[in-house]
């Protein structure tokens, strides 16, 4: 994150009003003067969060005359002048995207967006089949549908996808470009957004700037980080961790075609396939930006930033959220509002007590990066919560963690295509009265059905070194005990499984910011192991969770009888209700508030144009009775049997698991595994 300082504010304006001089007509004859004031405009807008950023990333010590920078003003221009370019290529019906937005530029706040996240070849088969299955998330209410990666992939072992060996063509078996521009106008017509994945921190070894950067091309000099011995690897890997341990130790990968023919050691954090970026060099910085603006004007709305946290590298560091990651996010987001207003970011965020979410702004001082954060520390309190029975750890993280800034919004999800990682804190732990690592292996044996008693039917995924139980895959019914109760024929248990479901996305439907439903969830799908017999995907156990959508399943959504009607109705019942309660809307601030049972998660949000908002979420199979004071009602509670006690008012059942919430003398009864949602009309 910069902070602001006067030195650099004037070196901006200079810089600023020496490019306009010979700037000014250029943009008139390629935008048009209504485009170019605007345009000119925004560039005036966003100027600091663009100039600031990227003095404090490549400017040298200050160069004769004393109000410069070493080359900062023309990377300056040299980035506006990428970003002109792409507005003057951006299609008619985008610019028009553009003004709304303007207008409206909270737009992504609202309480119609619900999010819907899956793999395209997994969900209908091509971008051509997409626009025949819009209908079906148009029934559930979606409004922003998040295709994971649609670029093509290196072939064979890809990361699920996630090794890019070219960011302008989509992968083969998708499509082709102009089908994604197809779909992307099919969902705009229809008040949906699209999403798609990006990985800043890597592409694949195949990916034209590593093919030209080992080819020696002077235009991808230094795009990527390789040593020719081991001495700085093993200096870096000493305080390094690496993502990958069992399958892929260490964070870097011997090249041998490197440095000339001479061989050396590659920048890998992920897989050898995947050769991190050099942000240190300003030619990434700007390549990555011709990238997003290229995209965008294909039609994307909305850019899902992957593996943010590994940008920058430093000796001595853990290698990750470094200061320089919120700098360059900064510059990267305003030079994309320059040309295109409409799009947003979403920052992929696995955070912990010390590690500050990238999608927030920086830490003291908020400077805008994304517009979207996942909340990826509420979906492993959910988890942690449905095990333990217990919301306490959750109750402590979540009202620590506090509230970002009212420019973006979390993004909140049940379960995502990744694995579940037990990002928990250990002082944070031991606050909730248990030890982390023993609460982590507990985590890992109840997912994966090894704690006696439990329902889930889980695989560990990857096994890092002391850090106390592995990662967990599986579908989010499978690991809710769906599966187990399926094939027990236990009908009782197939109740409580599906009780789990509901309980945990009522309440990422209603904490606070963007739900997202991740595909099959709405049906109850349960593992899928047919991954095994696919050797691009048998060593990677994340497919377990990553199944064909059963559209036989999907037509059972109207059988009354049907665990997929029950399932698809209550996710159908969450979106409505949002969709009519503005406290709910993304932007607002969510306080925890003690219930006065451990057993019970209990949040309270307001918005100025609503009443309180109450959720409550009993993570045990037994009912409680909460005290309406205790749980942060006082005396708003409504006795069935007589009028709400004098000058407060009464708050009502908006949706509960168990009809209209129960109440008795000033006490609300919460069914076990049950939830309610209470407003103040």
């Amino acid at each position: 994150m910069v902070v602001s300082r006067p030195g650099r504010r004037h070196r901006a304006v200079a810089a600023h009003r020496e490019l306009i001089r010979e700037f000014s007509g250029e943009a008139q004859a390629r935008l048009g003067r209504p485009e170019a004031v605007a345009f000119e405009a925004r560039l005036e807008q966003q100027l600091l969060d663009i100039y600031e950023p990227l003095e404090e990333l490549y400017g040298s010590a200050p160069a004769e005359p004393p109000d410069r920078a070493d080359g900062v003003p023309e990377l300056f221009a040299r980035l506006v002048r990428i970003a002109l370019e792409a507005s003057a290529h951006r299609p008619a019906g985008l610019r028009e995207l553009d003004r709304r937005r303007e207008i409206d530029p909270f737009w992504y706040q609202r309480v119609r967006n619900v999010g819907y996240v899956c793999y395209l070849d997994r969900f209908c088969g091509t971008l051509g089949e997409l626009p025949g299955k819009l209908d079906y998330l148009a029934e559930l209410g979606i409004t922003y549908l998040h295709l994971m990666p649609l670029l093509k992939p290196r072939p064979g072992e890809n990361d699920g996808g996630y090794a890019v060996m070219d960011h302008r063509t989509v992968d083969p078996r998708l499509g082709t470009m102009a089908d994604l521009e197809t779909a992307g106008l099919e969902l705009r017509r229809r008040g949906m957004s699209l999403c798609v994945d990006l990985v800043l921190n890597h592409v694949a070894k195949e990916h034209p700037w590593a093919t030209g950067w080992l080819a020696g091309d002077p235009a991808y000099a230094d795009f990527f980080s390789v040593f020719p011995d081991r001495e700085l690897p093993d200096a870096f890997e000493q305080t390094i961790s690496p993502a990958l341990p069992d399958h892929a130790p260490g964070s870097f990968s011997w090249v041998a075609e490197a440095n000339g023919g001479a061989g050396g050691w590659v920048w890998t954090t992920f897989w050898s396939y995947q050769w991190d970026l050099n942000y240190a060099n300003p030619n990434v910085l700007a390549a990555m930006l011709e990238t997003i603006l290229w995209l965008a004007n294909r039609g994307v709305e909305i850019f899902r930033m992957d593996a943010v946290p590994f940008l920058w590298k430093r000796l001595g560091s853990s290698g990750r959220d470094q200061p320089e990651v919120h700098t360059l996010m900064q510059v990267l987001h305003a030079l994309t509002k320059l040309a295109a207003p409409a799009v947003v970011f979403e920052a992929e965020a696995i955070i912990t007590r010390d590690v500050p979410d990238p999608g927030l702004g920086g830490r003291s001082r908020y400077r805008p990066e994304c517009e979207l954060a996942d909340n990826n520390q509420l979906m492993v309190m959910l988890w942690s919560s449905l095990a333990t029975r217990d919301a306490r750890l959750a109750s402590l993280v979540l009202r620590r963690m506090g509230q970002p800034p009212a420019e973006v919004s979390w993004v909140t999800f049940v379960h995502r295509h990744d694995d579940l990682s037990w990002a928990v804190d250990d002082q944070d732990v031991a606050a909730a009265g248990r030890n982390g690592v023993e609460h982590r292996h507990f985590l890992t044996d109840f997912y994966t059905g090894r704690y006696p008693g439990s329902p889930a039917t889980g695989l560990p995924f990857q096994q890092g070194p002391g850090a106390g139980g592995a990662r967990i895959s599986g579908s989010t019914a499978s690991l809710c005990g769906v599966e187990q109760a399926l094939q027990n024929g236990d009908r009782t248990a197939l109740d409580l499984a599906l009780r789990r479901l509901v309980l945990m996305h009522a309440v990422t439907f209603a904490f606070g910011g963007v739900p997202l439903l991740y595909m099959g969830d709405e049906l109850a799908l349960v593992n899928d192991h047919s991954y095994l017999s696919d050797p691009d995907r048998a060593a990677d156990n994340r497919w377990l969770h990553r199944p064909a959508m059963d559209w036989q399943a999907a037509e059972r959504r109207t059988d009354p009888q049907s665990l997929e009607c029950r399932t698809f109705d209550w996710m159908h019942r969450l979106v409505a209700a949002r969709k009519a309660t503005l406290a709910l809307r993304a932007g607002g601030q969510s306080e925890v508030i003690d219930p006065g049972d451990a057993r019970v998660l209990a949040w309270r949000r307001k918005h100025p144009r609503s009443g309180t908002f109450v959720g409550l979420a009993n993570f045990s199979e037994d009912d409680v009775w909460l005290e309406g004071d205790r749980c942060g009602l006082g005396n708003a509670v409504q006795a069935t049997a007589g009028p709400a006690i004098p000058q407060t008012p009464a708050l009502e059942t908006l949706l509960s698991s168990d009809g209209t919430a129960e109440i008795d003398d000033g006490r609300i009864r919460l069914r076990g595994l049950g939830f309610a949602w209470l407003l103040d009309p």
